[in-house]
């Protein structure tokens, strides 16, 4: 049977910034035998997320993270329905997700690495379990529960960064279910900045790329900052710290900003803002979702609880077809999304 695969084409370099063409598709025939242990899946959904810029260098920098090999298949998180099994877990039609997902229509893959989902927990949206409903949803939900120190009725300020993004722009309206009384969110766009303000219920919106950030932070959170949710790292990031308040908390989900750089993670801040760091006893340690599995369950079940009852607004930005995988990553990795990036492989869901 013959497949369509993603490979990595060329690495952007360390200090790089990743295009299309560091990205090559390529057909390969696939096994028409599979073994005790294994599934056939085809893909549904394929997921593009920032933290896999770091699988393009030869060393990821990090000891969870492996780099992707020049010229094999990219794999990341992935939703596909079963087509043949030979695993005691699953049987032909059910809908299961991995974070090991290759880039590939169709695939042969032990089942042991494969999680099944359940259809109802996203009304039958099923790329919501690589966005909302899955490791993005998990890693605003429990970023938060575990370093925003959020209490109810303490009228505490959130500011997100990347707010427009898959973690943040669940990241504010979790902060606000949780307790915040003000969240401000900063982008890049205009439009941007319109969606968080009229459907995901952020106070205020702030477009970086026009104005002056320090001033319309504080003209927008003029009791200072207590909770920040930190996506992309960098001046962005250094003129929030600025305005945050004595005890409060960063909550470090992500260094957009810096990926394209050979720094290490999390970078350092400068010596100005580190001072006022220490200074203020502002809490910066690095967060891992993956260092809270025994919470996933319960937090997939929450998330879901919330966009079911309309509490939780869920945004993507759709992209058709595996040859365009390549641009999607280019694009994501340039704030071209809004909401989660997803790739959509086959909207085929029966067999």
């Amino acid at each position: 049977m013959i497949v369509q695969r993603v490979v990595l084409n060329s690495r952007p370099g360390k200090n790089g910034h990743p295009v299309a063409e560091n990205f090559r598709v390529e057909e390969v025939n696939l096994s028409e035998n599979i073994s005790e242990g294994q599934v056939q899946v085809r893909t549904l959904y394929l997921s593009v997320d920032p933290y896999m810029r770091c699988r393009m260098n030869e060393d990821t920098g990090s000891d969870y993270l492996t780099p992707w090999q020049l010229s094999q298949v990219v794999d990341g998180g992935g939703v596909g329905i079963i087509e043949e099994s030979r695993h005691t877990n699953f049987t032909k039609g059910d809908f299961v997700s991995s974070f090991y997902w290759p880039w590939q229509t169709k695939v042969i893959l032990d089942g042991n690495i494969l999680e099944k989902v359940d259809p109802q927990l996203v009304d039958g949206h099923l790329s919501y379990f690589l966005g909302a409903i899955g490791m993005p949803g998990l890693t605003s939900l429990i970023g938060i529960q575990e370093k925003g120190h959020v209490t109810p009725g303490s009228n505490q300020t959130m500011v997100v960064s990347g707010a427009a993004g898959a973690c943040g722009s669940l990241a504010g309206q979790i902060g606000r279910l949780m307790g915040c009384s003000r969240v401000v969110g900063i982008c890049g766009t205009h439009e941007k900045c319109l969606l968080l303000t009229s459907e995901l219920g952020f106070d205020a919106a702030i477009n970086y790329k026009k104005g002056n950030v320090a001033e319309k932070l504080h003209e927008l959170c003029p009791a200072g900052v207590d909770v920040y949710f930190d996506n992309v790292g960098g001046d962005i990031s250094d003129t929030v710290i600025s305005q945050m308040n004595k005890n409060s908390h960063i909550i470090l989900c992500g260094q957009i900003s810096q990926y394209n750089k050979d720094v290490p993670y999390p970078p350092p801040l400068p010596p100005a803002i580190e001072a006022i760091q220490k200074e203020r006893n502002i809490t910066r340690e690095r967060f891992m979702v993956l260092n809270y599995k025994d919470k996933f369950e319960s937090g997939i079940l929450q998330l879901s609880q919330w966009f079911k009852e309309g509490k939780l607004k869920i945004k993507e930005t759709m992209i058709n077809g595996l040859d365009n995988m390549g641009a999607a990553f280019q694009s994501m990795m340039t704030g071209g999304n809004i909401g989660k990036q997803i790739v959509c492989i086959s909207e085929e869901t029966s067999l």
